[in-house]
């Protein structure tokens, strides 16, 4: 099975975790699985730029990115976070090499529009194109990519990409069969319930009741879109649950299609599933 598998930046500031979710990735590539893992970094980003003595401006929640604060990201993203997680799935038996937009020109990117001003944000774009090619020579060779949330532009500037956009946009572009976001909460929650499963058409409504909000909304954006493009599974998932990434590959793989409270976390599917299983349960 094809994956795309996207880490919470949150998740990378815990060693413990890095730890237990490498190994698992570990198996599951020895399972046979071909897998891309893109990451974000937002809060260790933020925590550098202040350190730097950079100052982060905002419209209308987006981050507006000049030339001093995407280099910082490229620091952080490229760089540190990146070969951190790289170097910890080795570790854990599974050879991984951490790239980015630079390398062979792997993910392409167009600045972002806001306002209908393209550029408008600096260097923060949107996802146009992947490497397939690059991608499959790195699993022929038994390696596991690792990719920071980098787009580089015609321009030959790097540009800063939103990481739960990147995974969803990635997974089309490879035509993966599932896309999972680890996430640092245990799924997507109304109140203090685990949502075991959610359509597409639902978003709007739980976006509008104010159910999901912040970064959720964005996964659940990604995720529909996704679905839209043929990927044929999404899960949201708290990485920190013990086995939790090797249990969603697990209901990924088997022939179930509904939902279920002993499979943790939250699956997302474009259609409602008319005879699920109750599909909530405390997140305590």
């Amino acid at each position: 099975m094809r994956l795309v598998i996207k880490f919470a930046g949150a998740l990378l500031e815990d060693k413990a975790t890095v730890q237990s979710l490498a190994e698992q990735l570990a198996e599951l590539a020895k399972q046979g699985h071909e897998i891309l893992v893109v990451h974000g970094g937002g809060r260790i980003f933020t925590a550098t730029l202040k350190r730097l003595g950079i100052e982060s401006k905002f419209v209308a929640g987006l981050r507006v990115t000049d030339r001093e604060t995407r280099d910082a990201a490229v620091m952080v993203f490229a760089g540190l976070l990146n070969k951190q997680l790289s170097a910890a799935i080795s570790a854990a038996g599974q050879p991984a090499v951490g790239i980015s937009a630079a390398d062979a020109q792997c993910f392409t990117a167009e600045p972002l529009v806001h306002n209908d001003i393209e550029g408008s944000l600096g260097y923060v774009g949107y996802l146009t194109g992947v490497n397939t090619e690059m991608l499959n020579s790195l699993w022929k060779e038994g390696l596991l990519p690792v990719a920071a949330c980098l787009g580089i532009g015609a321009d030959g500037e790097l540009y800063n990409i939103n990481a739960d956009h990147m995974a969803a946009a990635c997974a089309e572009y490879l035509q993966a069969e599932h896309l999972i976001y680890l996430t640092d909460v245990e799924g997507v929650l109304d109140g203090d319930r685990i949502l075991s499963g959610i359509a597409c058409q639902e978003i709007g409504d739980l976006v509008e009741r104010k159910i999901v909000s912040g970064g959720m909304v964005l996964k659940l954006e990604a995720a529909k879109r996704a679905l839209a493009g043929g990927v044929s599974g999404v899960h949201i998932i708290g990485g920190t649950i013990p086995d939790g990434l090797l249990a969603a590959v697990s209901a990924a793989e088997s022939s179930f299609t509904g939902f279920c409270d002993a499979i943790p976390g939250t699956r997302v599917v474009r259609e409602p599933i008319a005879l699920a299983v109750p599909g909530a349960r405390s997140a305590a």
